[in-house]
């Protein structure tokens, strides 16, 4: 009765349910499971599936530096190296990780756990996760910028990259 890709007055919905459910109590009933539906619906739209097998990342995030494997080795032996984010999942980081990375899945990143990390909101942070089939990088570096911090970079090829070109990681054993 109800087209949900559509706009509609909740009051009108209850009219035309109660006369189905006469009474009060079976019309709030309705107009609660009705509510409940849609708000389910708009967080369902807006929230990304991260455990899609293939994410879509972008070729570049505005205003944020991407490097390749050898600009990250560049970065970590200079005069101040960055801070190195691991944005995958414990799970993801168990198979290995890079060295000196500091682990903060992209589903722990918030404007108080990367506080944490640096209170200093000029603090060049270097994110990486799986590749570019993984987009949990690219959430982490929009989590950061919306909490402040500014001097951001982006290994897009992640972790696989540095995999397929044979550079030293750590391995858990």
């Amino acid at each position: 009765m109800l087209n949900r890709n559509k706009t509609f007055d909740l009051y009108t919905a209850c009219s035309i349910k109660a006369k189905v459910a006469p009474g009060i109590k079976q019309c709030i009933l309705i107009l609660l499971t009705i509510s409940t539906a849609n708000i389910g619906l708009a967080f369902a739209e807006e929230t990304p599936n991260l455990a899609k097998k293939k994410v879509v990342v972008p070729e570049k995030i505005t205003g944020v530096t991407t490097v390749t494997a050898e600009q990250v080795i560049e970065s970590l032996t200079s005069d101040k190296p960055p801070l190195l984010i691991d944005a995958r999942i414990k799970k993801d980081r168990a198979h290995g990780y890079i060295e000196s990375s500091i682990s903060l899945p992209d589903i722990e990143t918030n404007c108080q756990t990367l506080s944490d990390i640096s209170t200093d909101k000029n603090k060049h942070l270097l994110f990486y996760c799986n590749g570019i089939q993984c987009g949990r990088s690219v959430v982490s570096i929009k989590v950061a910028r919306s909490c402040g911090y500014n001097n951001l970079s982006w290994f897009r090829g992640g972790f696989a990259e540095w995999k397929e070109k044979d550079y030293q990681y750590v391995k858990n054993k």
